[in-house]
């Protein structure tokens, strides 16, 4: 468990390093340098990255607690079904019912991440 607490922080501290690198690039620092760029240029390209970095995180983050979601209750079926043999069928039934909602929210997550970079 400790191990794991330790993988989600180091998705999380990676998360926000890479949204704050994303927020101060190059070209949004030494923006307010460069006279022949329009407001609306910059609104424009600000917005675009915006997106891009909502609908990574969004698919990341579903993608991501997804993927434990599901190893663990692979694991926990796995455990059951070697502790009862004779309750397979039942065991078997309920994990992919489970594995079925849970990708469910994943594919929810890609269509909200599609949504957010072509229409708004």
């Amino acid at each position: 468990m400790k191990f794991m607490k330790k993988i989600i922080t180091t998705i999380g501290l990676l998360l926000m390093l890479m949204t704050f690198t994303a927020a101060f690039t190059p070209s949004t620092v030494f923006a307010a340098n460069d006279t022949e760029t329009t407001a609306e240029a910059e609104a424009t390209d600000n917005s675009t990255a915006g997106k891009a970095i909502a609908a990574a995180i969004a698919i990341g983050l579903a993608a991501g607690a997804g993927a434990l979601g599901m190893g663990m209750s692979i694991s926990k079926s796995v455990d059951g079904i070697a502790r009862q043999p004779e309750a397979e069928g039942k065991i078997r039934t309920t994990l992919m019912l489970g594995i079925i909602f849970i990708e469910t929210a994943i594919i929810y997550a890609l269509i909200v991440a599609i949504l957010i970079v072509f229409v708004l």
